[in-house]
């Protein structure tokens, strides 16, 4: 229970130091995540107490969707506005070079695009995120057309993956994401070349996107707990 606390608190930290960088007069990409979930709850505070005015989000999924409403952030959609100045999301991977591994909420062909498409880019994880290498402790999400699932699995397999389709908790059946697909979770090895790999991926027929995220990210927001009390660096 008391790491479950300090988990909380790590991102209850980490999502508010992402919130208070957000600006009046701003459209903000909304994340997916429990930790992007604190920084809309933060939003939503700075909305209602009069220290944000102006800001319209863009969601990255139904529940990012679901959360802004519950906190009273006005969303917008990509057909309407000409720019996203900052987008907020976390990550499941962080490495060195700020390469990430994204899709743990099954919403990382979404989130690409808003966060692709933001001025800045913001990333907020907890210090159990960083590794020396992507695909270190989580699996490659690919979200492909439930069609193309057999012969992608295939791909992957020969590709050195090792793919799985991912299956509901509670619910019987695999996940379906926002956009009706599957997602297979791939365990490699090795990713020795996360650019290359994610073109590669992207090239099969019947992948819509996979979870790397390579060169987008532009800010990194740690939350830490050092001598018991949460703490927030910049990466």
């Amino acid at each position: 229970m008391a790491e479950l606390d300090a988990a909380n608190l790590m991102k209850q930290a980490v999502g508010k130091a992402a919130a208070d960088r957000v600006k009046s007069n701003t459209i903000v990409g909304l994340g997916t995540g429990s930790t992007t979930a604190y920084a809309l709850e933060f939003i939503g505070d700075r909305l209602k107490k009069g220290e944000l005015e102006n800001v319209v989000g863009i969601p990255t999924s139904f529940q990012a969707e679901v959360l802004a409403r519950k906190y009273g952030i006005p969303l917008t959609t990509l057909d309407v506005v000409d720019r996203i100045d900052i987008a907020i999301d976390g990550a499941d991977e962080v490495d060195p070079q700020k390469n990430l591994i994204k899709g743990g909420g099954a919403a990382h062909t979404r989130e690409k695009i808003v966060d692709a498409l933001a001025e800045t880019f913001l990333v907020v994880v907890d210090s159990g995120k960083l590794v020396d290498k992507l695909g270190s402790t989580f699996l490659l999400p690919v979200e492909v057309i439930p069609m193309a699932l057999t012969p992608v699995m295939r791909a992957l397999a020969k590709l050195g993956g090792k793919p799985e389709l991912r299956m509901g908790i509670k619910k019987a059946g695999p996940i379906v994401t926002d956009q009706g697909n599957l997602v297979i979770d791939v365990k490699f090895d090795a990713i020795a070349d996360p650019a290359e790999l994610e073109k590669t991926i992207n090239n099969l027929p019947g992948v819509l996107e996979n979870g790397l995220f390579v060169g987008v990210a532009d800010v990194i927001l740690v939350g830490e707990i050092i001598d018991g009390q949460p703490t927030v660096r910049e990466f």
